[in-house]
């Protein structure tokens, strides 16, 4: 073992690069590409969002054909109102409670992610709809994100602030149509299409109408529409793969990911079984899509006291949305 106490020690220099990133000059191939990717990025987002707003104004206005009939609404009714709805357009006005909450509920969501990815500089598509002939009219929005996100708490915020901001929009418009829905008593006894309750509405319609059932209540197409945000809201907040609640439990837990995930695919093949089929194409989702989650960046850098105390209120909005039963189609 040698003594290298007779050494003296060498200064070490920090080397600055001759050239800064700044200091490079632009590149217009690059960003006449981005430019080009925008403009591109921004007509499609334009478009599916008109598509959109024709597929739930249709809808829409069955829903409010049939609330001004004080009646639930018929399912044969929803294709064949679009033949309708081409002859005489102007009844899509009929629709616009429904259409407007609703885009203005999903737009909420994704703006939240979206500008959640601006705060942390991660590159992300405008909101994108997916119009599609369903019971509301869509298949909902996304929003992609380009590049990787650094750190878990770039990822908690973006996984959480599409849900939370949702969910704000979603409960005072369902407040306002339990407070002006109709009783109409027996009204789901022989409807065709049965919604579910989420909690969110029985302790809303326990508050603002005291006494009448929550069966009882015609929800007013402002409040259906605020279903599907709600619906939409537990959707996403599913622990798993790379939905809303699969990046906040990588931020939290990410070492628990894959199991959790793998629990949760399996718990909706009962729920699939025994209340709603559509769990079955959720657990296969997440089974055969959303398994995976990709890593982040920066994987050491843990969550602080306050954004674990926030998986807290995540975890209350998924059990005040979450519905085993959401739609019944006799």
């Amino acid at each position: 073992m040698s003594d290298r106490s007779d050494f003296e020690p060498v200064p070490v220099e920090t080397i600055s690069p001759a050239i800064q990133a700044w200091d490079l000059p632009p590149n217009p191939y690059w960003e006449n590409q981005q430019a080009r990717y925008q403009r591109r990025s921004l007509a499609i987002a334009v478009s599916l969002f008109v598509l959109t707003l024709i597929s739930t104004l249709a809808v829409g206005a069955q829903f409010a054909s049939s609330y001004a009939s004080g009646q639930s609404p018929e399912f044969r009714n929803f294709f064949s109102t679009y033949g309708t709805l081409l002859t005489h357009p102007q009844l899509l006005l009929a629709g616009v409670p429904f259409a407007f909450t609703l885009i203005g509920i999903l737009l909420a969501h994704e703006l939240g992610h979206f500008f959640a990815c601006r705060y942390y500089g991660i590159s992300a598509s405008y909101p994108y709809f997916i119009p599609a002939p369903t019971l509301i009219g869509t298949l909902g929005a996304f929003i992609r994100i380009r590049s990787p996100i650094y750190n878990r708490k770039a990822l908690f915020d973006v996984g959480l602030a599409g849900p939370v901001v949702g969910f704000l929009f979603a409960i005072p418009a369902l407040a306002i149509a339990v407070f002006y829905s109709r009783v109409v008593p027996f009204s789901e006894a022989h409807a065709s299409i049965v919604f579910g309750q989420p909690l969110a509405l029985r302790l809303l319609a326990a508050i603002l109408r005291p006494g009448v059932p929550p069966g009882d209540l015609l929800l007013h197409p402002v409040g259906r529409a605020a279903w599907v945000g709600l619906f939409a809201t537990a959707l996403n907040l599913l622990p798993g793969g790379q939905l809303d609640g699969g990046h906040i439990l990588y931020a939290a837990a990410s070492k628990y990911h894959r199991r959790i995930t793998m629990g949760v695919a399996l718990l909706l093949i009962p729920l699939g079984i025994v209340f709603w089929g559509g769990w079955i194409l959720w657990s296969v989702l997440l089974l055969g899509i959303g398994f995976r989650h990709p890593p982040l960046l920066n994987q050491w850098e843990h969550l602080d006291r306050t954004r674990l105390l926030w998986t807290g209120v995540a975890v209350l909005m998924f059990i005040l949305c979450f519905m085993p039963l959401p739609v019944l189609v006799r």
